[in-house]
């Protein structure tokens, strides 16, 4: 299956792909795409955009959104569903949580894969605290690792019945965060055997999914110098202990909690183990910048991209059976 050649994905910068974007996806093949509102205005003009990102680089490359529900969705209305922020969803009542989340989820999915976005990023493992950011703390699906877990789950198959892919984020987990990553860095400190009972256990129990997303965190009891994106430690946790062997890729390289140059942070990266560099902001020069960093796909790198998309979907419920489901279940 081709998957192209970048270990990349790239966004766009507005609701139409420009001739200088074309030509450069063309050169960088990237493994895949992101959208964001700015690209975002109506369902005919979404599904002409991913048609189009496809056809520049000649291949039904994955194209990603973030679209949780709640504040962070990308798709809003009047076009599409708004939903609540996924904690509140939960909290309003933990026993059924799971089979409403699948079953919106599935709405989601469906919704997505007809203007040609196949891939959501999404479930959250991140274990919510009482002083979790308020950038993530809504959004993640519970206050203890088997809520997350099973919730997470039913995220991702939610999904899949949609007809899209599931990446989960953000490994090793983000729930510790107080600061919100797109402005700092921020340092975790818990012992290792109380990460290990709680933030990294819903990431094991869903190691087995295709893509994933990592954490910009220091994790002070395992490397004390370096956030999880950029650190051979914690890849190798992601990939040993936690067992996730599919395509990792980084959580936005344009956060502020990483340092140093785009080009600098791409390269660090990608020589921790993580598989893609992922850029979201679609500046031109900046993706040129990444993209020479990044280079091509490793072997290994290329394998978990053919197996992430030979799982991906070949079909899903439509959006009125979705719909049904969510009214009645």
């Amino acid at each position: 299956m081709s998957v192209g050649r970048g270990a990349t994905i790239f966004g766009c910068a507005g609701p139409n792909l420009l001739p200088d974007e074309r030509a450069f996806f063309r050169e960088a093949d990237p493994f895949g795409f992101i959208v964001f509102a700015r690209n975002i205005e109506a369902p005919d003009q979404v599904l002409r955009l991913t048609s189009d990102l496809r056809d520049a680089v000649g291949r039904q490359a994955l194209v990603l959104v973030d679209q949780e529900g709640g504040r962070v969705q990308r798709l809003r209305a009047p076009h599409w569903r708004e939903w609540d922020p996924p904690l509140d969803t939960v909290l309003a009542d933990p026993a059924t949580a799971a089979a409403r989340m699948r079953r919106r989820m599935a709405v989601i999915g469906a919704e997505l894969r007809a203007v040609g976005i196949d891939a959501n990023c999404a479930p959250l493992g991140d274990v919510a605290r009482e002083d979790t950011h308020p950038f993530l703390r809504n959004r993640c699906y519970g206050t203890d690792a088997e809520t997350v877990a099973r919730v997470a789950r039913a995220v991702a198959d939610g999904l899949k019945e949609g007809g899209v892919l599931p990446v989960m984020k953000h490994l090793p987990g983000h729930g510790l965060s107080h600061l919100d990553t797109h402005h700092d860095l921020p340092v975790v400190d818990l012992g290792l055997e109380a990460l290990r009972a709680v933030d990294f256990a819903p990431f094991r129990a869903l190691a087995d999914l295709p893509l994933a997303m990592t954490a910009h965190l220091v994790f002070q009891a395992l490397d004390p110098g370096l956030p999880a994106t950029q650190s051979p430690t914690m890849i190798g946790l992601i990939r040993e202990e936690i067992g996730f062997q599919g395509l990792l890729m980084t959580d936005d390289l344009n956060m502020q909690a990483l340092q140093g140059r785009l080009a600098d942070r791409t390269a660090r990266s990608l020589a921790a183990g993580v598989d893609i560099a992922l850029h979201c902001k679609g500046d031109l020069a900046e993706m040129q910048e990444v993209a020479a960093a990044a280079g091509e796909m490793t072997g290994l790198a290329r394998s978990r991209a053919e197996a992430a998309m030979a799982a991906r979907p070949l079909a899903g419920v439509s959006l009125a059976e979705a719909v049904e489901a969510l009214a009645h279940g």
